[in-house]
C-alpha cells in the first residue's frame, strides 16, 4: 500500500495526523523549517523523530562534497529514523554524496528531481528513496505521471530497492493521480491532507442518515405500547 509522509516540521500537525492513523513518516526541507520561525533545528528534528514511528527526511544545506558528507553523517547520528536528503546537483556531486553515505549504511533521500533519468541515477548511486517533484516536473515540460509509471515499472522489473517519493503536491487531485500512477510514497502538505477526507456529497449523505435516525426514534417513541 502507498505510504504517506507528512510534509511538515510542525509538531502539532504531526500529532494531529498521527491520530488519523495515516502518517508513515515525515519529510522536511529548508522552506518548511523557515515557516517554523527560528526553532532549534536539532531539537526539532529529534522531537519529530520521537513523535513518528517512521523515516524523517532532513535535508543537507552545504555545497561541496566533503561538507555534504560531514553534514549528512551528523544528521544520521542524531536518531535512527533520520534519512539524509541530498539534492540532485547538475554536476553529479549529489550522486557522489549519496553513494558515499549509502556505503556507510546511512539512509538517503535524493531530492529535487524532475526526470526519469535523474531518478534512475539516484537509485543506481544507492539512494534509499528517490523524490520526484510532481508539479515542478510538469512545469519544466516533463510528464510526471508517465515518469512515475516508468520508474515503478522499471524498479519492479529490475528489483531496484529505492522507493519513489512523489512531492510538490498542490491539490488533492494531484495526490489521487500520483497514487493511481503507482507512487510508492506520497509526501503531502498539511493543507492538502485536511482537504482529502471531505466530500460535499458525503456530508449531505451523513446528514440525511442522521435525520432518518431521528425520525425513526420519534416514530418509535410515538408508537402505542
Amino acid at each position: 500500500m502507498v505510504q504517506i509522509f507528512l510534509d511538515t516540521a510542525s509538531l502539532s500537525e504531526i500529532e494531529e495526523f498521527t491520530k488519523w492513523g495515516i502518517a508513515d513518516g515525515v519529510t522536511t526541507n529548508q522552506k518548511i523549517f523557515l515557516s517554523e520561525g527560528g526553532v532549534d533545528f536539532k531539537k526539532r528534528v529529534m522531537d519529530i523523530c520521537n513523535l513518528v514511528n517512521g523515516p524523517v527526511s532532513v535535508e543537507t544545506t552545504k555545497s561541496t562534497v566533503p561538507e555534504l558528507i560531514v553534514e549528512g553523517r551528523e544528521y544520521a547520528s542524531w536518531h535512527g529514523n533520520v534519512v539524509v536528503k541530498v539534492a540532485m546537483f547538475g554536476d553529479g556531486r549529489g550522486l557522489q554524496v549519496v553513494n558515499q553515505l549509502a556505503r556507510s549504511g546511512i539512509k538517503t533521500n535524493m531530492t529535487v528531481m524532475m526526470t526519469y533519468n535523474q531518478l534512475m541515477l539516484a537509485a543506481k548511486a544507492g539512494a534509499t528513496y528517490v523524490s520526484l517533484f510532481y508539479n515542478r516536473s510538469k512545469e519544466s515540460g516533463e510528464d510526471p505521471v508517465q515518469i512515475i509509471r516508468d520508474y515503478v515499472a522499471t524498479a519492479k522489473e529490475q528489483g531496484i530497492p529505492a522507493k519513489l517519493i512523489v512531492g510538490s503536491i498542490r491539490t488533492p487531485e494531484d495526490v489521487a493521480t500520483a497514487m493511481a500512477a503507482g507512487a510508492h510514497v506520497m509526501t503531502i502538505p498539511s493543507k492538502i491532507l485536511r482537504q482529502m477526507p471531505f466530500s460535499k456529497r458525503s456530508e449531505e449523505t451523513i446528514a440525511e442518515f442522521d435525520k432518518a435516525w431521528q425520525d425513526f426514534l420519534a416514530a418509535a417513541k410515538a408508537r402505542p405500547v
